[in-house]
C-alpha cells in the first residue's frame, strides 16, 4: 500500500529540487543569487514536509517494516556551480 500524501510530497520536493538546480546552473546566478536562494527554502521546506510526514506515515512503516529513512539533503558542494 502506498501512500497518496507520501507520493505527493515526494513530487512537491523532486520538483523544487530541480527548480533548485536549475535556478543554481542558470546565467541569472552569477548575477543574482536571491533567485536560487528562494528555491533553496522552497527545496528544504518540501524536504521537511516530507520527512515529518514519513515520521507518521503508517504505510512508509509498514511497507519498510522498520523506521522511515531520512531525506538525504543536498550538499551545495555537489552541485554544479
Amino acid at each position: 500500500m502506498v501512500c497518496v500524501i507520501c507520493r505527493n510530497l515526494e513530487q512537491v520536493y523532486e520538483a523544487s529540487l530541480s527548480e533548485y538546480l536549475g535556478a543554481r546552473s542558470s546565467a541569472c546566478y552569477r548575477v543574482s543569487k536571491k533567485f536560487a536562494a528562494r528555491k533553496n527554502v522552497d527545496m528544504e521546506r518540501a524536504r521537511y514536509e516530507l520527512e515529518e510526514h514519513r515520521l507518521v506515515c503508517a504505510s512508509v512503516v509498514r511497507v519498510r517494516g522498520h523506521l522511515p529513512e531520512r531525506v538525504a539533503p543536498v550538499n551545495a558542494g555537489q552541485l554544479a556551480a
